[in-house]
């Protein structure tokens, strides 16, 4: 059953740094007094990589004690202060069964003199109708306290991308602790770190002339019967579609919206895409709420949208409205200086064209139509490529797109339209030519002008494709009557840019 909890690996292996955080917080008293100082809590997650996989986490918190066993392996037997971290009496044995089929824990709990060792073989289990399982015990020193709990022949092993992923969503879970010094968590040899986003500040947009402020503002109301709210919000400098949104805590613990999975409601950052969406971020620490079994999102039942109506409140309320901030800033804040970059552009747009179109127009004009070509893109040169697929109109699609760096290319945008045989996939390929004169004079590193390139290689090509499929006949002499214009007019200098 645990095997199929709708888990993400994040998650799962949070519920093991739960248990540690609490322990710690739990006997902090305790741990002072043996190590004549309170030390960190320290944390560190190993993945072993090699079939069949294997994750260890070791902790230096308290231990468990002889009397917390019958709780701490029983499934479903919540423990007797449920008040912080650990409160279900599940978090651990769901996590270590979702991730593996045989675990062990090795604790030695504070103040005890034995270290004991429990495993766990869910088949033996299941097969032989155990109750109870025998606890190996060696005898060790009173002050030691530790807890290892390792995970064999994982279920789900982590690689790749899910790494980095799991270290960037395990460091904004417990941000709180790792920003307080409380917590060192690693994981494998590297020790992760809470960087704080920088924060806006700018005049308010309606009033340009005034002086900057700093675009965040403390958060807190009550919603009564013992709900709460507490924290942040602010806006982002700069945006970030994928970083924006909020956190949401629950005793100190990230509940909802790590990392790019920010919580966004629509009722307060409207349309996917909003300035909204791009700028407005927090942190809430919510009290009295319930959340779910796996502590991955909140049972909001019909608390949300009184929730929703107050923020959204607090948000907008003078003299800092962040939610008109965000709506205006990039609309009015740089108008002036947008101005004179559009002054320029068009100053040297226009002495390029007027030097070079005359020469190259005719014969441009004079190639006749062009076809979409329905061959793949040659993979030469290749930089780099991503691709999805999804359905339209019932039929599947697959889209590729690839940067490449190929000077004998005379064309920056290319693409592909043909259907796989096999499947009958429609692929629709999208080609961006680095090497090409228009892309060496005006991008290159520039990763935010290269995007811009990118997206527009996309749109041309996807505009191509449904001129053909409305009936278009050399739909792409555009795109290439575009590529010549912009190598042999476009990519060369203007005059007012070589004048002192």
């Amino acid at each position: 059953m645990f095997r199929h909890l709708n888990y993400k690996p994040w998650f799962a292996l949070a519920e093991f740094v739960d248990n540690a955080v609490q322990s710690y917080l739990a006997n902090v008293e305790r741990l002072k007094r043996v190590e004549g100082r309170l030390a960190k809590l320290t944390i560190k997650i190993r993945v072993d990589k090699s079939v069949p996989g294997r994750i260890t986490i070791q902790d230096n918190a308290a231990g468990i004690p002889l009397s917390d066993f019958p709780r701490a392996f029983r499934p479903a037997v919540a423990p007797l202060d449920a008040s912080g971290l650990s409160e279900f009496g599940m978090g651990m044995k769901s996590a270590a069964c979702w991730f593996s089929p045989i675990w062990s824990v090795r604790t030695k709990a504070l103040g005890e003199d034995v270290e004991r060792l429990v495993r766990f073989d869910v088949a033996t289990i299941v097969r032989d109708e155990l109750e109870e399982l025998s606890v190996t015990s060696s005898p060790s020193e009173k002050n030691y306290h530790f807890t290892e709990v390792v995970l064999e022949a994982l279920h789900h092993p982590p690689a790749g991308r899910t790494l980095g992923k799991i270290k960037a969503h395990l460091c904004d879970i417990y941000r709180v602790f790792i920003r307080e010094g409380v917590l060192d968590l690693w994981f494998d040899d590297e020790l992760l770190k809470w960087q704080e986003s920088s924060v806006l500040i700018a005049p308010y947009s309606r009033t340009p002339d005034a002086e900057s402020q700093i675009w965040k503002k403390e958060i807190r109301f009550d919603l009564g019967e013992g709900q709460s709210v507490t924290g942040y919000a602010a806006l982002r400098d700069p945006g970030n579609f994928a970083k924006s949104g909020f956190a949401l805590f629950r005793r100190g613990r990230l509940i909802e919206g790590s990392v790019d999975e920010g919580y966004r409601p629509p009722f307060i950052f409207g349309s996917s895409g909003s300035f909204r969406h791009l700028r407005l971020f927090g942190e809430l620490h919510l009290k009295g709420f319930e959340i779910s079994h796996t502590k991955d999102g909140f049972r909001w039942d019909e608390d949300e949208q009184p929730f929703l109506e107050l923020l959204k409140e607090h948000l907008d309320a003078e003299p800092l409205p962040l939610l008109k901030q965000a709506d205006l800033y990039r609309a009015l804040a740089s108008k002036k200086d947008r101005g004179k970059a559009a002054s320029e552009a068009l100053s040297r747009t226009a002495d390029v064209l007027a030097t070079s179109l005359p020469e190259i127009l005719p014969e441009i004009a004079d190639k006749g139509t062009s076809e979409t070509s329905s061959e793949p893109i040659a993979k030469d040169h290749n930089l780099g490529e991503r691709e999805f697929t999804f359905a339209f109109r019932d039929d599947p699609w697959r889209i590729v797109i690839r940067m490449s760096d190929d000077p004998s290319e005379g064309e920056l945008f290319s693409t592909s339209n043909y259907v796989r045989e096999f499947d009958g996939t429609n692929v629709l390929e999208v080609g961006l030519n680095m090497a090409h004169p228009f892309a060496v004079s005006f991008a290159q590193t520039n990763t935010q002008n290269l995007e811009a390139l990118l997206r527009i290689a996309c749109g041309l090509a996807v505009g191509e494709h449904l001129a053909r499929a409305s009936g278009v006949k050399g739909a792409g002499t555009v795109r290439r009557n575009l590529n010549d214009v912009l190598k042999y007019a476009l990519s060369k200098p203007s005059i007012l840019e070589t004048q002192p």
